[in-house]
């Protein structure tokens, strides 16, 4: 049999529950925290310009954030803001994201691809043996999603890169329906949770 003080602190939780529901929801404080966990784009010159993974669809296809991503660089590319673009990505995605570039005008000696690392802390370390070691970069335009960005930008930092960061998606920060801040709430809390277990490890 439940006990009074179990009844009432279900109540509670239930409360809080429908409570924070409504404030995601209805209000503008999920904006709010979103733009403090954020970094700003500062685009500018650099040694090479990365791309991060995210995945690919079942059928092999470019997922909409790793199209997005790979367009954004591309464009930054295209602008002259590096002489290289390196293209990261597991099961076919660096490659899918390079015929891309080649099919956009971008000549395929410009273009590395590394589709072997499964995590961002992976891929920097990568990163930091083929272009830092190997070929000297110090610069990088990272271009990854909004949320992702001051996570990836720390582990760059961690293995010597200088980071320009090439911010996409900041359109989800401006989300105006009940429907797009829940969304937004979901981000933030899947990167706050990402960010917990990378300092737990001492990744960060």
């Amino acid at each position: 049999m439940m006990t009074r003080a179990w009844v009432a602190a279900c109540r509670v939780v239930g409360a809080l529950t429908v409570a924070g529901f409504l404030v995601a929801a209805f209000t503008s404080v999920p904006n709010r925290i979103a733009w403090r966990l954020t970094v700003p784009p500062d685009l500018g010159p650099a040694d090479a310009i990365v791309v991060l993974a995210v995945s690919v669809n079942s059928d092999g296809s470019l997922s909409d954030a790793s199209l997005r991503r790979a367009l954004a660089g591309i464009a930054l590319f295209r602008k002259g803001l590096a002489q290289r673009i390196v293209f990261l990505g597991m099961s076919g995605e660096a490659e899918a994201r390079a015929r891309l570039a080649i099919s956009m005008g971008v000549r395929r000696d410009d273009i590395l691809t590394e589709g072997l690392e499964p995590t961002t802390r992976a891929e920097a370390e990568r990163m930091r043996v083929v272009l830092r070691e190997r070929l000297g970069v110090r610069t990088v335009l990272l271009v990854t999603d909004v949320f992702h960005m001051r996570r990836a930008r720390a582990l760059f930092e961690r293995v010597g890169f200088v980071v320009r960061p090439a911010t996409t998606e900041l359109s989800v920060l401006s989300a105006g329906t009940p429907e797009r801040r829940l969304r937004l709430v979901r981000g933030v809390g899947e990167e706050l949770a990402a960010r917990m277990y990378y300092r737990l490890f001492h990744y960060l």
